[in-house]
């Protein structure tokens, strides 16, 4: 089954509360309209929309977000690329910034799905990620 915006959307509309699902589809917008490659999950129980951009390496993958109403911050898999340190970096200190959680190598070893509602009080906290996003898709395209 390929995922598609409504079956995502109604997914998480069964699970979660309003705020997080005004969130998620903040989110879901962000990336079709951002994303060089916003792709699709093929599960049949998860559905996944990964955000992707084009870098020298080809597209990489920053995020995800699932049927589920979590986020996982694909930071391990972005340092195993290769992206350029002082990218990660600012991207790591606007994350940490945003959401008061260590994603340095030994507090985050590895990239795993987060329940929005842990890491999202309020929108602005949406807008940050972002913002953070598209600073670091903006870097990796040059």
């Amino acid at each position: 089954m390929t995922w598609n915006k409504e079956e995502m959307m109604d997914s998480i509309r069964k699970g979660q509360n309003r705020e997080i699902v005004r969130m998620a589809e903040k989110i879901i917008n962000f990336t079709e309209l951002a994303a060089d490659d916003a792709s699709w999950g093929r599960g049949r129980e998860l559905g996944t929309l990964t955000f992707r951009c084009n870098s020298d390496m080809g597209l990489i993958s920053l995020f995800q977000i699932s049927s589920k109403g979590c986020i996982r911050i694909l930071l391990n898999y972005l340092r195993e690329k290769e992206v350029p340190k002082p990218a990660i970096r600012d991207f790591v200190l606007k994350l940490e910034a945003n959401f008061l959680f260590d994603y340095d190598e030994e507090s985050y070893p590895i990239d795993s799905f987060q329940d929005m509602d842990e890491l999202f009080h309020t929108s602005a906290q949406v807008d940050k990620f972002i913002n953070a996003v598209e600073g670091l898709a903006y870097r990796l395209r040059q």
